[in-house]
């Protein structure tokens, strides 16, 4: 039996061992993914841990994305972009990848936005890292809009063809944007966007990667504009639907990992 998990502190709240474990019955493989809760300067060992014991692969969360960086070879675009959440025990060292870049765009193709043109992130923490590299990996034109501006101009610097902003030229940078991704936590404990709706508009493909509430008050606001709406689980989806499909080298079963996955939510 393969043993596949989740480090963090805390993952008492995780959705992710509901998710993988129905992709295994589905699709009839033999195997288990459980949590595990190192002290939180711990993760690079936990890594070490998890080698020696033969588990197959893990997830990585909060606090250890970055921490275990020296524990495994990251690839080159979670070395980019500075975090691990994905690691794959197949190789020595064990390789780490980032699927919340890619969790994001599979996450707007799926629901049925077109990755070209000019991109807004808003938030230049881990999870906007991740989305800028991706959008501009598919060939996007990328303005970061945080709450300190000087840390987007630093993370502009590092993706290609992006520029960086304070949250104040949000309305001007929507207006003519193609895509929206909000990469903060607003709208998460209160019933507030971090986008003005007046610069909403109906040529706009949305993606909160806030999933509790499944409906966030951005997701309302754009589509009373007629813009394309992807609620923040369909990212939390895809990004696990990368991990089993690089741990197991075969297709997920999406929709039955979604279904559970909002069964949950």
């Amino acid at each position: 039996m393969d043993v596949y998990g989740l480090i963090g502190n805390p993952v008492g709240h995780s959705l992710s061992p509901p998710m993988h474990e129905a992709a295994y019955a589905d699709l009839g493989i033999d195997a288990r993914y459980v949590t595990f809760e190192p002290p939180a300067d711990a993760g690079a060992a936990a890594v070490e841990a998890a080698a020696t014991l033969g588990v197959s692969g893990l997830n990585v969360t909060i606090p250890f994305k970055q921490d275990v960086l020296t524990a495994v070879d990251p690839d080159p675009l979670a070395e980019r972009i500075g975090a691990v959440n994905t690691i794959d025990f197949a190789t020595d060292p064990p390789t780490g990848y980032n699927t919340d870049s890619v969790g994001a765009t599979r996450a707007l193709r799926s629901g049925g936005v077109e990755l070209d043109g000019r991109a807004v992130v808003v938030g230049a923490g881990g999870a906007g890292r991740a989305v800028a590299f991706g959008l501009a990996d598919e060939g996007m034109t990328v303005d970061i809009a945080n709450r300190t501006e000087e840390t987007a101009h630093d993370l502009a610097a590092e993706v290609p063809d992006a520029t960086g902003h304070g949250l104040d030229a949000l309305g001007d940078l929507v207006s003519d944007a193609d895509v929206l991704v909000n990469c903060t936590s607003v709208g998460m404990k209160e019933d507030r966007s971090p986008v003005p709706a007046e610069a909403l508009h109906a040529d706009l493909g949305v993606l909160d990667a806030v999933y509790d509430p499944i409906e966030t008050r951005l997701l309302r606001d754009a589509a009373a504009a007629g813009a394309t709406t992807v609620d923040g689980a369909r990212m939390l989806l895809f990004q696990g639907v990368e991990a089993f499909e690089r741990w197991t080298d075969r297709d997920a079963p999406v929709e039955k990992m979604n279904v559970v996955l909002r069964e949950r939510l």
